[in-house]
Parts: structure tokens; sequence; C-alpha cells
């Protein structure tokens, strides 16, 4: 029990319901995403008696996607509540999307009495089987009296080690029964984490050694840099030895997109000089990333000359995917600390990263603020020129799809937690409802929901919620009447067939000014320039219909299966620059 505990040891007797959001406040939750029902009344009924802000969301699905964007925001733990059955059941797809990325979740689930349980009474369903594969642990509370342990244990496993969702589900009868309830007393065990490599150990002294003798070392900067904080010892890492890095999807933003040693996003839709130096690297130096299919291509070719150093928090990542030479299991941010000591700084400049440099060639050049305006908006247009008028300092939530590897590319990301997107799951719909959650965990922010025509119809009734919780937050719809990435997938590996891709959609603007949200439609470049300045200017929500080419494709793209050099380039005709070359 540390001293805060101590502080709040005082014993009353409440009803389980009452206990719940006791124990929250205590935990330093102040708002939660939830949907009331029938099963979890009792909490809803308690709730007027705690300063706990609530947020009614229109479909439960939703609850999770906020509660999710809330904690990728914040780096604290989200909160999202239903009742029983189809609420419990409406929360899987987001509780799957929080495991896949690790993020720390609670989802708190109402269910029937427990002397009906297994009886299939009314909205009865086994929520805890059924997350059982999706969440770190999840609990049935049947006691009023076990409410706060669960609930206190839920959260720390949340955030311990590596991060992700937990599910309590509190019968009935447990709420509305009563219980004393004492905050420090139900406390939960300390947390163990992985033994802590110490400097002298075998692994850390061989890590060193690979990396002094390395001529072309790559770091792979992964999502664990963020969900570490070791942004500060990954770039001393980079810097002491000019050692180039390339980053995943979830971990732009975790380096800054400006610094010199930074190369951009590696993968499927990354960029191909990134590709090439770790295709042609000698040491690849895994930092909090898991060598996921989207990243390496087909393992058999990939980055065959190089050594690996992979250091993560998770064992069960070690080995599953690429094999590696040395493990470093622990927090990012204290393995680094630990084996710098051992790397001295190297003395003159490199010559890989110029080598490296050397491979963009033109198709480095991303900036497209002065190409001529050839009456046709290109949802690079778009991303490059929010980006412009942010500053790149908005946190920006994507959906899934085209858009969201345009963003990647365009927006260029300095700050951690600046971009809220479905990495593992790729779970359209995401972004309406997880902007909603960084703007809540973060209100002084300036926060923009990207999203593609066909996932913002997913989620698009929490335009709803954001009217009945007047929240601040601007919306671009990127518009080109297709489910994008399935169309390109059609037109490059289906003999474009564009079976059921193309998809009609509402009047967008007309649908956000019947929830009383302003917006405006944009079909060219000036247009969607004067409507980010408008949007900006203004207080409240604001909705951008951008109406893009119907037919564009994200350049480079690396088939699944592939190797990482097998890279379909953008055709010459087309009038942005090239975003690919052989080398």
């Amino acid at each position: 029990m540390d001293k805060t505990d101590e502080s709040k040891s005082t014993t009353a007797r409440l009803t389980g319901a009452e206990i719940l959001w006791a124990t929250l406040e205590g935990e330093g939750i102040r708002e939660v995403f939830g949907y009331p029902g029938g099963a979890i009344l009792p909490a809803y009924d308690a709730l007027r008696k705690f300063p706990i802000r609530h947020i009614l969301v229109r479909h439960e699905q939703g609850a999770a996607h906020m509660a999710d964007g809330y904690a990728r925001a914040s780096g604290k733990v989200g909160v999202a509540i239903a009742t029983s059955g189809p609420g419990a059941t409406n929360l899987v797809t987001g509780i799957a999307t929080a495991m896949m990325d690790s993020i720390p979740m609670l989802c708190i689930t109402g269910q029937v009495s427990s002397k009906a349980l297994g009886s299939d009474a009314f909205q009865e369903v086994d929520i805890t089987g059924i997350t059982l594969p999706i969440t770190k642990h999840n609990y049935v509370v049947t006691r009023a009296e076990d409410v706060a342990p669960a609930i206190r244990e839920a959260l720390r496993v949340a955030v311990s080690g590596r991060p992700g969702p937990v599910l309590v589900d509190i019968t009935k009868d447990a709420q509305q029964g009563a219980a004393s309830f004492d905050f420090a007393a139900a406390a939960p065990a300390p947390y163990r984490p992985h033994p802590m490599l110490r400097s002298e150990s075998e692994s850390i002294l061989k890590s060193a050694e690979l990396i002094r003798a390395a001529k072309r070392p790559v770091i792979l900067a992964g999502h664990g840099v963020i969900q570490s904080n070791a942004r500060e010892q990954v770039l001393a890492l980079a810097e002491r030895l000019q050692i180039p890095i390339a980053t995943t999807l979830l971990g732009l933003g975790g380096m800054p997109a400006t610094h010199p040693l930074q190369l951009g996003m590696m993968g499927m839709h990354g960029e191909a000089w990134v590709n090439h130096a770790i295709q042609q690297s000698d040491l690849l130096i895994a930092c909090g990333m898991r060598f996921d299919d989207r990243v390496t291509g087909t393992l058999t070719t990939y980055a065959p000359n190089a050594k690996k150093i992979h250091i993560e928090i998770d064992p069960a990542e070690i080995n599953k995917n690429v094999k590696v030479d040395v493990a470093l299991i622990g927090d990012l941010a204290e393995m680094l600390e630990v084996l710098l000591p051992h790397l001295a700084p190297i003395s003159g400049e490199s010559a890989w990263p110029r080598e490296v440099n050397a491979m963009k060639g033109e198709c480095a050049v991303r900036d497209i603020q002065n190409l001529p305006d050839t009456g046709h908006l290109y949802a690079a247009h778009v991303m490059h020129d929010l980006w412009h008028a942010t500053g790149g300092k908005a946190i920006v939530a994507t959906d899934v799809g085209q858009h969201q590897m345009w963003e990647a590319q365009y927006y260029k990301h300095e700050e951690p937690r600046s971009l809220i997107t479905s990495g593992g799951l790729g779970t359209m719909g995401f972004a309406l409802p997880s902007g909603i959650g960084a703007k809540v965990a973060c209100p002084e922010k300036e926060v923009w929901v990207i999203a593609g025509d066909g996932g913002f119809q997913m989620t698009a009734c929490e335009l709803s919620t954001i009217a009945q919780e007047n929240i601040d937050i601007n919306i671009a719809i990127v518009n080109n009447g297709y489910l994008g990435m399935v169309r390109q997938w059609q037109e490059f590996f289906y003999d474009k067939n564009y079976e059921s891709s193309p998809i009609l959609s509402p009047d967008f603007v007309k649908l956000a000014e019947a929830h009383g949200i302003p917006g405006a439609t944009v079909r060219t470049r000036a247009e969607g320039v004067a409507a980010v300045k408008a949007a900006r200017e203004r207080k409240g929500p604001f909705l951008i219909n951008f109406l893009v080419e119907k037919e564009d494709s994200v350049y480079p793209m690396i088939p699944a299966g592939s190797a990482l050099h097998e890279m379909i380039r953008r055709p010459g005709n087309n009038p942005l620059i090239e975003t690919a070359q052989d080398v």
C-alpha cells in the first residue's frame, strides 16, 4: 500500500454500484464513455453521486473506440461501459482493436443477476468467454465486496508490462448489494515486472558488441517508443552512433519527423528508401515493435544479411515472427539506459546515413506545396495542406484505408501521441469515435478526424455525441466514392473488377447540419485550404467533405507476401511526384 492509498483508507458501507464509481474516482478516472441498459442501470443510478463525466455514445462500439482514443492521446486508461448481451458484444471490435495495438483500456459491463447465470436469461451472454482471446485479463464479479478489488486490479493489469484492454463483468445483484468499501484495502498485489537486465549481463554486452561492429545499422522505432516514453533514449542511441531510424505506422510521432536521422515509415506503404535501407542493413535494432507482416513482407527475404537485436517488453513477441540474435526483454527506456553506457560516440561523420539519403532521389520530395493547380483534388493535397495549416501540431485520428496511408506519408508528426490510428486490426469506423476520445482527453489540443467515405458511415452516428457534448473537433472526409483500398487491390490484383467497392454516400455536409454541425464541400485545392482555415478559426465542430480523385492509389505498395524490394511504383502519367524508384 502506498501513501496515496493510505490517505484514502476510509471504510463506508455502499452499494456495489457506488463502490464501482468510488473506486474509479479514487483511481483518478474523470471521464467514461458508455451507453446504459437494464443490467448496468444500478451503476447509472449511482453515477449522480460522483464527479465523473459520462459521455453518452450512440453505439457501444463507439464507446470502446472513444476509450481507446482517450488512452492513445493521454497515456492514461480509457474506460468504456455497456450493459449485458448486445451492449457487451458491441464492445468486441473496439476491445480487439485495443488488444492488437497494446492500448490500456477498462471495459465495464453489466450482467444478469448471479442466480440467472447460465440460464439463457434475457440479454445474457458469456462476455468473458467471448473476450478471453482479446483481453489481457477479464473478471466476473458476483458480490458487492469484490467490485473494488476487481476494478483496482483490472486498472493495474491494463497498464502493467505490455498495456492492453481488461474487462470486468458485474452482475446486477452485485451492483445492488451492499458491502464495506475501503479503497486502500482493495489495492492489488504489487506488479512484478520481468527481471531487469544488469549492465554486465551477457545479452547487454553482446548487443553492444553487435552495434559497435555494424557498418550499416538501422533502428526500427515502433509503438513501444511512445508507450515507454523512450524518445530521449532512442535519439541518444541514434545520434551517438549516427544510426538511421525507420518507423512503423504506430511509431509515427515517436521520433521527430524532421530529425536528420529519421527516414520515415517502413513496410507495405512505407518509403522506398526506408525499405531498401532495411534490406541492405547489417544490423537491425528493433525498439518496441513486433515485426508484423505489413512491416517485413515475406520473412524468407527480410533483411537477409542483418543481425537483429530485439528490445521488447513482451517475451511472447521474441522470435515469434523474426528470429533474432539478441533479445533484451524489458521496458524500452530502461533497457536503453542500461545499454547506452557501453556505446561511445563515433568520431566524425558516418558514411552510412549519407548512403541511405542518396537512395531517396527525387522520390523523397513529398512537399507538394508549390505544385501547379491542375484542377484535380488529390488526397495527398488534403493531407499536405492540413499538415501545413496546423504546423504538424494537431492530434490526427484516422480511419483505415488509403487516406490512412496518405496521412502517414504526408502529415509529418513531430510529437508522440499525435497520431491516433488502428494498426494491427485495421478497424474501419475507428476515426470519428477515437478522435472524440482524444479530444476529451486533451481538450486544449487541436484534433482532426480524417476518415474515408466508407469508414465514416460505419460510426457516423457519433456526430450526435459531438453535438450533445459540444465537442470542438474538426472532421475531414476524404470522399472518392469507393472503398478506396479495396478498389486499389481490385485494380492491382483482380483485373479491375470493382465488385462491391463503389459506395453511395449521403451528403455529408447536410448530415452534419442535421446535427447542428456546420460544414463545407470541397472540390478544388484552393477551396480546401479555405475550408481548413474556416474550420480552425471557428469554435466548435466543423466537417469538410473533400471530393477527391476517384481512382487514385497509394504508392509505393508492396503486395501482401512479397519481399520489401518488390514495390509497385506510381505510373509516370500521374501529376503527383513519383514516390518509389528501383534502387
